[in-house]
């Protein structure tokens, strides 16, 4: 128990020093959860969970003002419970947000000690020391970040497991069945989502085209994905970018012809 705890925090730290450092998206839960499911032993359902928690968490992006709840620790502990109790993708999602909530929480509470850093880099720039600097940076932007991830999820892993279960035998039966009910209808919210972002009238008839394909066609995803990748090299002259140009036509005549 204590050595999961362990890799859990360390997954949950690695998610916060992903997100810190330029992120290629590895703090997300489809990436993270099924690293949790691997470390408990269940890569299944650490996947399905991972996919699920993904839909759920697909418009949490900061814009502006705005910080989102925390999907990294949510996404963690939603499957790390989930997965250690047995319990169903339902409970997860059941678990998700109300964490990702809280973790939020915790970090606005954690803001109040940045001035003091933000300050310090203030007097390293007045005495021209860059270094200094740089260490701020790297303190506040990714060593908090990481320790306090890693402190919450092992912690909260490891002294938790017995709370959590109480708490989804207080849930009421209707409610999770309510949770599984809106697992299913996440995918198709998350998609439409993502239409409103990408569908444009350039792109409407090759989304149709996909759509007629798999339906009426029977060829998988993968094959679709295929042609698409054709009609994109094709359309844009892919094969041409980066080559040697092609030759001029040469004239059709030449001085000495008559005609």
């Amino acid at each position: 128990m204590l050595v999961q705890s362990i890799l859990i925090g360390l997954i949950a730290a690695f998610g916060a020093f992903d997100c810190q450092l330029g992120t290629l998206y590895a703090f997300r839960p489809i990436v993270l959860c099924p690293l949790v499911g691997l470390v408990l032993g269940d890569l299944q359902t650490g996947l399905a969970i991972g996919a699920s928690l993904e839909l759920l968490f697909m418009g949490s992006i900061s814009i502006g003002a705005y910080v989102p709840p925390n999907e990294t620790v949510g996404g963690v502990l939603a499957c790390a419970f989930a997965i250690s109790l047995g319990e169903s993708t339902e409970a997860a999602i059941a678990l998700a947000m109300p964490i990702a909530v809280l973790t939020l929480s915790l970090k606005n509470i954690m803001r109040v000690i940045d001035p003091f850093f933000v300050d310090m880099a203030d007097k390293f720039a007045a005495q021209g020391n860059v270094k200094g600097i740089y260490a701020i940076h790297f303190l506040l932007g990714s060593a908090l970040g990481c320790v306090l991830y890693f402190i919450l999820c092992s912690t909260a892993f490891y002294l938790g497991v017995d709370a959590v279960k109480g708490l989804l035998d207080m849930i009421p039966q209707f409610a999770i069945d309510g949770f599984g009910i809106a697992a299913n209808i996440l995918p198709a919210m998350g998609f439409a989502m993502l239409g409103r972002l990408v569908l444009t009238k350039q792109v409407m008839p090759y989304f149709f085209l996909g759509f007629l394909i798999t339906s009426y066609a029977g060829i998988p995803v993968l094959g679709v994905a295929i042609l698409a990748i054709i009609i994109a090299i094709e359309k844009f002259d892919l094969l041409k970018m980066g080559g040697a140009a092609e030759p001029a036509l040469a004239a059709e005549g030449d001085d000495d012809d008559d005609f």
